[in-house]
């Protein structure tokens, strides 16, 4: 299950520079390069999650999950592209530390998930926290 698409993070950063961010050549868009930074956020998002939830979050099964998950997980792939061109606009920085504190108050069960009571425990399986 993905949270989010190779194009979501073209149509945030825009195609001339995601090209330039992606490509050694400056052609085209690299997807390989989009794959990686697009599985490695994914990755990123879970490994939090995984505290307290079954991952990866359906997002099928759980649609009120899927803007808040969608939208913190295009901000780390967004600045995980933009880590190949560095420096990193600060905006694209801001909205990464944004993201990684509500993964971590998430882990810490300081913020739960809006749809927390239908959701399986990693724990134990179960739903609910």
């Amino acid at each position: 299950m993905s949270y989010i698409v190779n194009q979501d993070i073209v149509d945030r950063v825009g195609t001339d520079r995601a090209v330039q961010l992606s490509s050694n050549s400056g052609t085209a868009v690299n997807t390989n390069v989009l794959d990686e930074v697009r599985l490695s956020s994914e990755g990123e998002v879970n490994g939090y999650l995984a505290k307290r939830y079954a991952v990866p979050v359906d997002l099928t099964a759980h649609p009120d999950l899927d803007a808040t998950l969608s939208g913190f997980t295009l901000d780390i792939a967004v600045y995980r592209l933009m880590l190949r061109r560095p420096p990193v606009p600060e905006d694209y920085r801001r909205a990464y530390d944004n993201a990684v504190k509500w993964l971590v108050a998430v882990s810490e069960g300081k913020v739960n998930l809006p749809a927390a009571a239908n959701l399986e425990s990693a724990v134990n399986g179960s739903t609910g926290n």
